[in-house]
């Protein structure tokens, strides 16, 4: 996609790093050599789909990594020049060639059960252009006969060269040693300073990105990020893996996580591996979240599978916000085709009444910056605490109105309430005899707390115990 569409929005700034601490460093290297085995194997989570498939990363992905108290931030690329199927690699080479500008230090992988082919050697000749230092790293060397041919690599004219196992994690600790010794600007972080660090990524609003292909997310989060962070493409299921892009604004700090889109099941079984990793990673994400923003597409509007997925988030518990894109190819209808158009939406996704709807074009940045208006205001929702005697207060009238209905007929009263969490808020309503409260009526009493409190677009838990 052409970056000339993407203009500066005001405010608000893409953080380089995941934490904001060392150098970048880049995994570089062929399809298949084992980049992404080695990006989990070091950053100590798993964040890249690792498959037995060329081209199986598409975007490039960073994480935080940390040895020996020192933090860098390491990079995962797609496969460069190598052989692959993939139809999209021209994107996933200019992705990665990108990721190359922005190194510190370039970390060559090679395979070193298939030895030295001319790729590599194309590979070596453009790294020496970029004038970065290059750590050569020979994977799969974990049998004998590849250990046997790894001084073959010594040609490439790089130092030094590490044997190293990703899989098996052999010869990690001497790379990593490698990487700290000769990236540039890696320090010694305190220990006090770490726990600020770690203090401050615990304050980070987790945004995922949710739909079903194809419905614009990938354009949603370059159009927050200002830059074209992750691939576009009409081809469904372009992006794989969960990608994160930080954003400050407003002093507030949102980690916005591009996902791949939702599939029915049966048509994830039916795509492979690949898909069925990259839906499993999707729901990891919202689960992860303070917010899910479940992406529409304006032509198509909501259907089953957009209530699957807000219904996904919802039972994750995290506040959620439907936004429809593509409206730029739909408005100018009059506002009694908008009123329709939201009326079917609210419908479809009746459960869903309390999240806020916002009309958006990813394309044009039309109503953009409402949308991380509307994230941080759901997020401080999802994190709000009412008082034990707010609470009360609120019971009193409430139940003076409106009397509680027990799910069997029995006479109930709620003697008094107690909220005992957040993200989400959650409260127990404490009765005189053990039974439930009929669903109406804590549909009802969710309902009065969201309009008394503000507790807007996140899901409200209830829970109901006998005193």
């Amino acid at each position: 996609m052409n970056p000339a569409w993407i203009r500066p929005m005001p405010r608000y700034t893409r953080l380089m790093s995941a934490r904001g601490h060392g150098p970048t460093v880049v995994l570089v290297g062929r399809p298949n050599v084992g980049k992404s085995t080695l990006f989990n194997r070091i950053t100590g989570r798993r964040r890249s789909i690792v498959a037995p498939i060329a081209g199986t990363t598409r975007d490039a992905l960073e994480g935080p990594a940390t040895w020996q108290g020192r933090q860098f931030t390491l990079m995962d690329t797609g496969g460069l020049f190598g052989a692959t199927t993939d139809p999209l690699h021209v994107l996933v080479e200019a992705q990665g060639l990108r990721a190359l500008d922005a190194a510190n230090l370039l970390v060559f992988v090679l395979d070193g059960q298939e030895g030295l082919v001319p790729a590599d050697e194309v590979i070596a000749q453009k790294l020496r252009s970029y004038d970065r230092p290059v750590i050569v790293a020979v994977n799969k060397t974990d049998d004998k006969r590849a250990r046997e041919r790894a001084g073959e690599f010594h040609r490439l004219g790089f130092a030094p060269v590490i044997d190293v196992s990703a899989e098996h994690g052999d010869g990690v600790a001497e790379l990593l040693d490698e990487i700290i010794a000769r990236a540039p600007g890696v320090t010694l972080v305190p220990e006090e300073e770490e726990d600020e660090v770690d203090a401050a990524a615990d304050q980070e609003t987790s945004v995922a990105i949710v739909g079903r292909p194809n419905v614009g997310k990938s354009s949603l989060v370059n159009r927050l990020a200002r830059e074209e962070r992750v691939m576009v493409n009409e081809l469904p299921g372009t992006t794989r893996d969960t990608v994160d892009v930080l954003l400050r604004w407003h002093k507030q700090t949102f980690r916005l996580v591009d996902t791949a889109g939702m599939r029915r099941p049966g048509k994830v079984a039916e795509a492979g591996q690949v898909e069925a990793v990259s839906v499993v990673l999707a729901k990891r994400a919202m689960e992860r979240a303070d917010v899910a923003v479940v992406v529409v597409d304006a032509t198509e509007g909501v259907g089953d599978r957009e209530a699957a997925i807000a219904g996904e988030a919802e039972r994750a518990g995290c506040g959620v916000i439907i936004a429809v894109n593509k409206w730029d190819l739909v408005k100018g209808q009059g506002q009694d085709f908008v009123t329709e158009y939201d009326d079917r939406v609210r419908f479809q996704l009746k459960f869903l009444e309390y999240a806020p709807l916002l009309h958006l074009s990813a394309l044009t940045g039309e109503r953009t910056p409402k949308l991380l208006e509307a994230i941080d205001r759901v997020a401080t929702a999802r994190r709000k605490r009412v008082t034990t005697s707010e609470l009360n207060r609120f019971l009193e009238e409430v139940t003076a109105a409106n009397p509680p209905v027990s799910k069997h007929r029995r006479e109930v009263r709620i003697l008094y309430a107690a909220q005992t969490a957040t993200e989400p808020p959650t409260f127990v309503f404490f009765t005189n005899v053990a039974s439930e409260l009929h669903f109406s009526y804590e549909r009802f009493l969710a309902n009065q707390l969201r309009e008394r409190f503000g507790f807007e677009g996140t899901p409200i838990r209830i829970k109901v115990r006998k005193r």
